[in-house]
Protein backbone atom coordinates (compact mmCIF):
# COMPACT_ATOMS: atom_id res chain seq x y z
CA UNK A 1 0.00 0.00 0.00
CA UNK A 2 2.96 2.48 0.93
CA UNK A 3 4.67 1.45 -2.24
CA UNK A 4 1.57 2.18 -4.19
CA UNK A 5 0.83 5.81 -2.31
CA UNK A 6 4.63 6.38 -3.33
CA UNK A 7 4.60 5.11 -6.82
CA UNK A 8 1.44 7.34 -7.33
CA UNK A 9 3.05 10.90 -5.39
CA UNK A 10 6.33 10.07 -8.04
CA UNK A 11 4.07 9.79 -10.86
CA UNK A 12 2.57 13.23 -9.85
CA UNK A 13 5.61 14.93 -9.42
CA UNK A 14 6.48 13.61 -13.43
CA UNK A 15 3.37 15.04 -14.61
CA UNK A 16 3.35 18.39 -12.12
CA UNK A 17 6.58 19.06 -13.31
CA UNK A 18 6.07 18.23 -17.17
CA UNK A 19 2.67 20.55 -16.96
CA UNK A 20 5.27 23.06 -15.35
CA UNK A 21 8.07 22.37 -17.69
CA UNK A 22 5.28 22.79 -21.05
CA UNK A 23 3.86 25.96 -19.38
CA UNK A 24 7.23 27.57 -19.31
CA UNK A 25 7.85 26.75 -22.42
CA UNK A 26 4.52 28.01 -23.34
CA UNK A 27 4.81 31.21 -22.03
CA UNK A 28 8.54 31.54 -23.07
CA UNK A 29 6.94 30.99 -26.69
CA UNK A 30 4.75 33.72 -26.13
CA UNK A 31 7.33 36.37 -24.80
CA UNK A 32 9.64 36.07 -27.72
CA UNK A 33 6.85 36.16 -30.81
CA UNK A 34 7.32 38.69 -32.98
CA UNK A 35 4.49 41.44 -33.28
CA UNK A 36 2.20 40.55 -36.44
CA UNK A 37 2.46 43.89 -38.06
CA UNK A 38 4.38 44.73 -41.03
CA UNK A 39 5.03 48.55 -40.27
CA UNK A 40 4.74 51.13 -37.18
CA UNK A 41 1.75 51.03 -35.19
CA UNK A 42 0.78 52.29 -32.01
CA UNK A 43 -1.08 50.46 -29.60
CA UNK A 44 -3.53 52.67 -26.92
CA UNK A 45 -3.98 52.00 -23.45
CA UNK A 46 -6.97 53.45 -22.66
CA UNK A 47 -7.54 54.57 -18.68
CA UNK A 48 -8.50 52.01 -16.62
CA UNK A 49 -7.70 49.23 -19.40
CA UNK A 50 -6.08 45.76 -17.61
CA UNK A 51 -3.08 43.82 -19.30
CA UNK A 52 -5.05 41.13 -19.37
CA UNK A 53 -7.98 43.40 -21.44
CA UNK A 54 -4.90 44.39 -23.63
CA UNK A 55 -3.86 41.02 -24.69
CA UNK A 56 -6.96 39.30 -25.56
CA UNK A 57 -7.80 43.01 -27.60
CA UNK A 58 -4.35 42.34 -29.06
CA UNK A 59 -5.07 38.96 -29.97
CA UNK A 60 -8.82 39.34 -31.20
CA UNK A 61 -6.95 42.05 -33.90
CA UNK A 62 -4.20 39.22 -35.02
CA UNK A 63 -1.56 41.14 -33.72
CA UNK A 64 -0.32 38.30 -31.16
CA UNK A 65 -0.94 34.92 -29.91
CA UNK A 66 -1.86 32.84 -26.96
CA UNK A 67 -2.96 35.41 -24.82
CA UNK A 68 -4.04 33.11 -21.97
CA UNK A 69 -0.05 32.20 -21.68
CA UNK A 70 0.91 35.92 -20.81
CA UNK A 71 -1.96 36.96 -18.97
CA UNK A 72 -0.36 33.93 -16.49
CA UNK A 73 2.89 35.22 -16.90
CA UNK A 74 1.83 39.00 -16.35
CA UNK A 75 -0.23 37.78 -13.03
CA UNK A 76 2.57 35.35 -11.19
CA UNK A 77 5.67 37.94 -12.54
CA UNK A 78 4.15 41.37 -12.42
CA UNK A 79 1.01 40.78 -10.31
CA UNK A 80 1.75 45.34 -8.92
CA UNK A 81 3.44 46.10 -12.16
CA UNK A 82 0.85 49.18 -13.18
CA UNK A 83 0.00 49.51 -16.73
CA UNK A 84 -0.20 53.66 -17.86
CA UNK A 85 -2.82 54.81 -20.17
CA UNK A 86 -1.19 56.21 -23.36
CA UNK A 87 0.36 54.70 -26.91
CA UNK A 88 2.78 52.52 -27.32
CA UNK A 89 4.81 52.37 -30.40
CA UNK A 90 5.32 49.23 -32.10
CA UNK A 91 7.36 48.43 -34.54
CA UNK A 92 8.36 45.46 -37.38
CA UNK A 93 10.23 42.77 -35.70
CA UNK A 94 9.02 43.54 -31.83
CA UNK A 95 8.96 40.85 -29.43
CA UNK A 96 5.93 40.84 -26.97
CA UNK A 97 8.37 40.70 -24.23
CA UNK A 98 10.10 44.04 -25.99
CA UNK A 99 6.70 45.13 -25.90
CA UNK A 100 6.38 44.36 -22.47
CA UNK A 101 9.27 46.30 -21.45
CA UNK A 102 7.86 49.58 -22.82
CA UNK A 103 5.08 49.21 -20.71
CA UNK A 104 7.43 48.36 -17.68
CA UNK A 105 9.16 51.31 -18.16
CA UNK A 106 6.43 53.76 -19.04
CA UNK A 107 7.95 54.99 -22.31
CA UNK A 108 4.68 55.88 -24.19
CA UNK A 109 4.36 57.83 -27.49
CA UNK A 110 4.89 61.85 -26.16
CA UNK A 111 3.08 64.76 -28.43
CA UNK A 112 4.39 68.58 -27.42
CA UNK A 113 2.05 71.78 -27.43
CA UNK A 114 3.95 74.96 -27.21
CA UNK A 115 2.06 78.07 -25.91
CA UNK A 116 3.76 80.97 -27.18
CA UNK A 117 4.80 84.43 -25.44
CA UNK A 118 2.11 87.27 -26.25
CA UNK A 119 -0.87 85.16 -26.62
CA UNK A 120 -3.90 85.62 -24.70
CA UNK A 121 -6.41 82.93 -22.95
CA UNK A 122 -8.60 82.97 -26.20
CA UNK A 123 -5.52 81.51 -28.16
CA UNK A 124 -4.53 79.00 -25.34
CA UNK A 125 -8.01 77.62 -25.35
CA UNK A 126 -8.21 77.42 -29.56
CA UNK A 127 -4.81 75.82 -29.41
CA UNK A 128 -5.34 73.27 -26.40
CA UNK A 129 -9.03 72.89 -28.68
CA UNK A 130 -7.19 71.56 -31.20
CA UNK A 131 -4.99 68.97 -30.07
CA UNK A 132 -7.17 65.17 -30.66
CA UNK A 133 -4.70 63.57 -28.23
CA UNK A 134 -5.18 65.53 -25.30
CA UNK A 135 -8.92 64.48 -23.76
CA UNK A 136 -10.90 67.90 -24.08
CA UNK A 137 -12.49 68.19 -20.75
CA UNK A 138 -13.27 72.43 -20.67
CA UNK A 139 -15.03 72.37 -24.05
CA UNK A 140 -18.59 74.21 -23.11
CA UNK A 141 -16.81 75.47 -20.12
CA UNK A 142 -16.78 79.63 -19.60
CA UNK A 143 -12.87 81.03 -18.65
CA UNK A 144 -14.51 81.68 -14.98
CA UNK A 145 -15.71 77.52 -14.85
CA UNK A 146 -12.32 76.54 -16.65
CA UNK A 147 -10.82 78.20 -13.63
CA UNK A 148 -13.13 76.68 -10.98
CA UNK A 149 -12.05 73.45 -12.69
CA UNK A 150 -8.65 73.93 -11.96
CA UNK A 151 -9.13 74.72 -8.26
CA UNK A 152 -8.55 78.67 -9.16
CA UNK A 153 -11.59 79.94 -8.57
CA UNK A 154 -12.31 83.87 -8.40
CA UNK A 155 -8.97 84.01 -10.36
CA UNK A 156 -8.88 85.72 -13.64
CA UNK A 157 -7.04 83.73 -16.14
CA UNK A 158 -5.25 85.99 -18.45
CA UNK A 159 -1.93 86.07 -17.93
CA UNK A 160 -1.85 83.25 -15.39
CA UNK A 161 -0.25 80.82 -17.56
CA UNK A 162 3.30 79.91 -18.56
CA UNK A 163 4.60 79.77 -22.09
CA UNK A 164 6.12 77.07 -22.94
CA UNK A 165 6.57 73.58 -24.92
CA UNK A 166 4.45 70.83 -22.33
CA UNK A 167 4.52 67.16 -23.23
CA UNK A 168 1.91 65.21 -23.00
CA UNK A 169 0.46 61.58 -23.49
CA UNK A 170 -2.16 60.56 -25.50
CA UNK A 171 -5.65 60.24 -22.92
CA UNK A 172 -4.09 63.43 -20.44
CA UNK A 173 -7.18 65.84 -19.96
CA UNK A 174 -6.77 69.84 -21.31
CA UNK A 175 -7.31 70.49 -17.88
CA UNK A 176 -4.65 68.69 -16.59
CA UNK A 177 -1.88 70.63 -18.97
CA UNK A 178 -3.40 73.70 -17.78
CA UNK A 179 -2.94 73.24 -14.01
CA UNK A 180 0.63 72.49 -15.35
CA UNK A 181 1.08 75.85 -16.81
CA UNK A 182 -0.28 77.62 -13.88
CA UNK A 183 2.11 76.10 -11.46
CA UNK A 184 4.83 76.66 -13.68
CA UNK A 185 3.92 80.68 -13.99
CA UNK A 186 3.32 80.74 -10.51
CA UNK A 187 7.00 79.28 -9.30
CA UNK A 188 8.94 81.16 -12.01
CA UNK A 189 7.05 84.46 -10.85
CA UNK A 190 7.92 83.77 -6.65
CA UNK A 191 11.85 82.80 -7.92
CA UNK A 192 11.88 86.39 -10.09
CA UNK A 193 10.11 88.29 -7.39
CA UNK A 194 12.45 86.94 -5.13
CA UNK A 195 15.29 88.47 -7.09
CA UNK A 196 13.60 91.73 -8.27
CA UNK A 197 15.37 95.32 -7.84
CA UNK A 198 14.93 97.83 -4.93
CA UNK A 199 12.29 100.58 -4.68
CA UNK A 200 10.14 98.97 -7.60
CA UNK A 201 6.65 101.09 -8.20
CA UNK A 202 4.41 97.66 -7.25
CA UNK A 203 2.22 97.13 -4.91
CA UNK A 204 2.87 92.86 -5.15
CA UNK A 205 4.25 90.27 -7.87
CA UNK A 206 0.78 90.14 -9.78
CA UNK A 207 1.13 93.91 -10.79
CA UNK A 208 4.80 92.88 -11.64
CA UNK A 209 3.26 90.18 -14.13
CA UNK A 210 0.64 92.80 -15.71
CA UNK A 211 3.76 95.04 -16.02
CA UNK A 212 5.83 91.99 -17.89
CA UNK A 213 2.52 91.41 -19.86
CA UNK A 214 2.97 95.25 -20.87
CA UNK A 215 6.86 94.71 -21.84
CA UNK A 216 6.12 91.47 -23.86
CA UNK A 217 3.64 92.79 -26.10
CA UNK A 218 5.68 96.26 -26.48
CA UNK A 219 8.77 94.27 -27.04
CA UNK A 220 10.02 93.90 -30.67
CA UNK A 221 14.28 92.81 -30.04
CA UNK A 222 14.65 90.80 -26.98
CA UNK A 223 17.69 92.44 -25.73
CA UNK A 224 15.39 96.17 -25.28
CA UNK A 225 13.14 94.10 -22.75
CA UNK A 226 14.49 95.92 -19.94
CA UNK A 227 14.97 99.20 -21.43
CA UNK A 228 10.77 99.40 -22.20
CA UNK A 229 10.36 98.63 -18.87
CA UNK A 230 12.21 100.89 -17.45
CA UNK A 231 9.96 103.71 -19.50
CA UNK A 232 7.33 102.25 -18.40
CA UNK A 233 8.28 102.36 -15.01
CA UNK A 234 9.94 105.59 -14.66
CA UNK A 235 6.27 106.85 -16.33
CA UNK A 236 4.17 105.29 -13.14
CA UNK A 237 6.88 106.67 -10.60
CA UNK A 238 6.26 110.20 -11.77
CA UNK A 239 2.55 109.64 -12.41
CA UNK A 240 2.58 109.93 -16.28
CA UNK A 241 0.04 107.68 -18.48
CA UNK A 242 1.76 104.72 -19.57
CA UNK A 243 -0.06 105.28 -23.01
CA UNK A 244 0.39 102.06 -24.43
CA UNK A 245 -1.31 100.25 -27.73
CA UNK A 246 -1.86 96.60 -26.69
CA UNK A 247 -3.75 97.61 -23.28
CA UNK A 248 -6.33 99.61 -25.72
CA UNK A 249 -6.81 96.53 -28.08
CA UNK A 250 -6.74 94.48 -25.49
CA UNK A 251 -9.73 96.36 -23.94
CA UNK A 252 -11.24 96.52 -27.47
CA UNK A 253 -11.74 92.47 -27.43
CA UNK A 254 -13.04 91.22 -30.38
CA UNK A 255 -14.11 94.69 -31.66
CA UNK A 256 -10.57 95.51 -32.62
CA UNK A 257 -10.65 94.63 -36.51
CA UNK A 258 -6.70 95.63 -37.12
CA UNK A 259 -7.63 99.36 -36.91
CA UNK A 260 -6.56 101.72 -33.94
CA UNK A 261 -8.37 105.01 -33.84
CA UNK A 262 -8.56 108.43 -32.47
CA UNK A 263 -11.68 107.58 -31.10
CA UNK A 264 -10.58 103.84 -29.61
CA UNK A 265 -7.80 105.73 -27.28
CA UNK A 266 -10.34 108.21 -25.81
CA UNK A 267 -12.60 105.25 -25.26
CA UNK A 268 -12.60 104.78 -21.54
CA UNK A 269 -12.33 100.92 -20.44
CA UNK A 270 -10.46 99.67 -17.63
CA UNK A 271 -7.25 98.99 -20.04
CA UNK A 272 -7.49 101.95 -21.70
CA UNK A 273 -3.93 103.35 -20.13
CA UNK A 274 -4.19 106.65 -22.33
CA UNK A 275 -7.41 107.41 -20.14
CA UNK A 276 -6.17 105.47 -16.58
CA UNK A 277 -3.29 106.07 -14.61
CA UNK A 278 -0.73 103.28 -13.57
CA UNK A 279 -1.23 99.33 -14.72
CA UNK A 280 -4.29 97.95 -16.17
CA UNK A 281 -6.33 95.60 -14.19
CA UNK A 282 -4.82 92.24 -15.08
CA UNK A 283 -1.93 91.20 -17.59
CA UNK A 284 -3.24 91.22 -21.29
CA UNK A 285 -1.12 88.46 -22.56
CA UNK A 286 0.77 85.63 -21.42
CA UNK A 287 4.31 86.79 -20.48
CA UNK A 288 7.59 84.73 -20.54
CA UNK A 289 10.14 85.06 -17.84
CA UNK A 290 12.52 87.11 -19.44
CA UNK A 291 9.50 89.53 -19.36
CA UNK A 292 9.21 88.96 -15.91
CA UNK A 293 12.73 89.21 -15.35
CA UNK A 294 12.56 92.84 -17.00
CA UNK A 295 9.74 93.77 -15.59
CA UNK A 296 11.55 93.38 -11.68
CA UNK A 297 14.69 94.63 -13.20
CA UNK A 298 14.21 97.26 -15.55
CA UNK A 299 17.01 99.15 -16.94
CA UNK A 300 18.01 102.74 -15.19
CA UNK A 301 18.09 105.48 -17.33
CA UNK A 302 16.02 108.88 -17.94
CA UNK A 303 14.21 108.16 -21.06
CA UNK A 304 10.08 108.43 -21.14
CA UNK A 305 9.33 107.79 -24.71
CA UNK A 306 10.38 105.59 -27.82
CA UNK A 307 9.62 105.02 -31.09
CA UNK A 308 9.52 102.14 -33.92
CA UNK A 309 12.44 101.98 -35.93
CA UNK A 310 10.99 99.87 -38.25
CA UNK A 311 13.15 97.00 -37.97
CA UNK A 312 11.64 95.60 -34.55
CA UNK A 313 13.98 97.53 -32.73
CA UNK A 314 13.35 101.51 -31.06
CA UNK A 315 14.69 104.69 -30.50
CA UNK A 316 14.64 106.06 -27.06
CA UNK A 317 13.93 109.87 -25.83
CA UNK A 318 14.14 111.54 -23.11
CA UNK A 319 11.98 114.25 -23.92
CA UNK A 320 9.32 114.96 -26.16
CA UNK A 321 11.05 117.35 -28.64
CA UNK A 322 13.73 114.26 -29.29
CA UNK A 323 10.64 112.00 -29.28
CA UNK A 324 8.58 114.10 -32.09
CA UNK A 325 11.95 114.04 -34.32
CA UNK A 326 12.18 110.49 -34.21
CA UNK A 327 9.21 109.84 -35.36
CA UNK A 328 9.17 112.05 -38.03
CA UNK A 329 12.25 110.49 -38.84
CA UNK A 330 11.29 107.10 -38.48
CA UNK A 331 7.11 106.92 -38.91
CA UNK A 332 6.22 109.88 -41.23
CA UNK A 333 8.61 108.82 -43.55
CA UNK A 334 8.34 105.15 -43.61
CA UNK A 335 10.48 103.04 -46.20
CA UNK A 336 8.35 100.37 -47.63
CA UNK A 337 9.81 97.09 -45.92
CA UNK A 338 9.10 99.33 -42.30
CA UNK A 339 8.68 96.76 -39.48
CA UNK A 340 8.15 97.46 -35.74
CA UNK A 341 9.09 93.64 -35.18
CA UNK A 342 11.93 91.34 -36.49
CA UNK A 343 10.67 89.23 -39.67
CA UNK A 344 9.92 85.60 -38.69
CA UNK A 345 13.19 83.35 -39.91
CA UNK A 346 12.51 81.97 -43.21
CA UNK A 347 8.76 83.94 -43.74
CA UNK A 348 8.72 86.79 -46.09
CA UNK A 349 9.03 90.49 -44.97
CA UNK A 350 5.33 91.38 -45.14
CA UNK A 351 5.05 94.81 -42.58
CA UNK A 352 2.98 93.73 -39.42
CA UNK A 353 3.84 96.48 -36.64
CA UNK A 354 2.48 97.39 -33.41
CA UNK A 355 2.15 100.55 -31.94
CA UNK A 356 2.49 101.67 -28.86
CA UNK A 357 1.88 104.80 -27.17
CA UNK A 358 5.21 106.24 -27.36
CA UNK A 359 5.55 104.77 -31.03
CA UNK A 360 2.11 106.74 -31.81
CA UNK A 361 3.45 110.32 -33.01
CA UNK A 362 2.87 113.00 -30.33
CA UNK A 363 2.91 116.88 -32.28
CA UNK A 364 4.25 119.60 -29.99
CA UNK A 365 0.36 121.13 -30.00
CA UNK A 366 -1.30 117.99 -28.80
CA UNK A 367 -4.53 119.97 -28.63
CA UNK A 368 -4.56 119.99 -32.49
CA UNK A 369 -7.87 117.90 -33.66
CA UNK A 370 -6.49 117.51 -37.52
CA UNK A 371 -8.69 113.87 -38.41
CA UNK A 372 -5.17 111.95 -39.49
CA UNK A 373 -5.98 108.83 -41.68
CA UNK A 374 -6.88 105.51 -39.62
CA UNK A 375 -3.68 102.91 -39.43
CA UNK A 376 -4.10 99.50 -40.89
CA UNK A 377 -2.40 96.41 -40.28
CA UNK A 378 -1.51 93.53 -42.18
CA UNK A 379 -2.00 89.67 -40.11
CA UNK A 380 1.61 88.77 -38.56
CA UNK A 381 2.05 85.57 -39.39
CA UNK A 382 1.34 82.90 -37.41
CA UNK A 383 3.86 80.53 -35.33
CA UNK A 384 3.78 76.90 -36.12
CA UNK A 385 2.67 76.25 -32.75
CA UNK A 386 -0.38 79.03 -33.46
CA UNK A 387 -4.01 78.39 -33.51
CA UNK A 388 -5.01 80.47 -36.97
CA UNK A 389 -8.62 80.44 -35.66
CA UNK A 390 -10.60 79.94 -32.77
CA UNK A 391 -12.79 76.53 -31.59
CA UNK A 392 -15.99 75.73 -33.66
CA UNK A 393 -18.14 77.17 -31.32
CA UNK A 394 -16.98 80.94 -30.07
CA UNK A 395 -18.68 80.49 -27.37
CA UNK A 396 -16.91 77.47 -26.33
CA UNK A 397 -13.42 79.36 -25.37
CA UNK A 398 -14.31 82.93 -26.31
CA UNK A 399 -12.83 85.35 -23.34
CA UNK A 400 -14.71 86.77 -20.99
CA UNK A 401 -15.24 90.54 -20.05
CA UNK A 402 -12.25 91.32 -17.87
CA UNK A 403 -13.25 92.89 -14.72
CA UNK A 404 -14.29 96.65 -14.83
CA UNK A 405 -13.13 96.74 -10.76
CA UNK A 406 -8.87 97.10 -11.22
CA UNK A 407 -8.46 94.77 -8.44
CA UNK A 408 -4.46 94.37 -8.84
CA UNK A 409 -4.09 91.43 -6.43
CA UNK A 410 -6.51 89.03 -7.48
CA UNK A 411 -3.56 86.10 -6.22
CA UNK A 412 -1.42 85.58 -3.37
CA UNK A 413 2.19 86.46 -2.73
CA UNK A 414 4.03 84.00 -5.03
CA UNK A 415 4.93 80.47 -2.73
CA UNK A 416 -0.12 78.45 -26.44
CA UNK A 417 -0.39 83.33 -32.42
CA UNK A 418 0.89 86.74 -31.07
CA UNK A 419 -1.90 88.75 -30.39
CA UNK A 420 -2.24 91.11 -33.79
CA UNK A 421 -1.29 94.55 -33.29
CA UNK A 422 -2.28 97.81 -34.75
CA UNK A 423 -0.12 99.98 -37.02
CA UNK A 424 1.58 103.02 -35.16
CA UNK A 425 -1.20 105.22 -34.56
CA UNK A 426 -0.59 108.87 -36.60
CA UNK A 427 -3.28 110.56 -34.23
CA UNK A 428 -1.40 112.71 -31.64
CA UNK A 429 -1.53 111.32 -28.51
CA UNK A 430 -2.03 113.27 -25.33
CA UNK A 431 1.31 115.17 -23.76
CA UNK A 432 2.23 113.70 -20.90
CA UNK A 433 1.56 115.89 -17.68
Amino acid sequence: MRRKFLLLLETGLVLAGLMLGASAWKIHSALVQPLNIKQEELLEVPKGTTPNRTFLRMEADGVIKDAFWLRVYWRFNLPKQPLHSGEYRMTPGMTVEGLIDLWKRGEMVQYSLTLVEGWNFHQVRAALAKEEKLEQTLKGLSDSQVMDKLGHSGIFPEGRFFPDTYRFVRGMTDAELLKTAYQRLDDVLAKEWSQRAADLPYSGPYQALIMASLVEKETGVPQERGQIAGVFVRRMEIGMLLQTDPTVIYGLGDRYNGKLTRAHLKEATPYNTYMISGLPPTPIAMVGREAIHAALNPVEGTSLYFVARGDGSHVFSDDLDAHNNAVREFQLKRRADYRSSPAPVGSPETPDSEASPTDAPPMEVPQTETTQPEASEAQPPVPAASPDSAPDSASDSAPEAAPAVPAQDPVPEPAATPEPQSEPNTTPPQSPQ
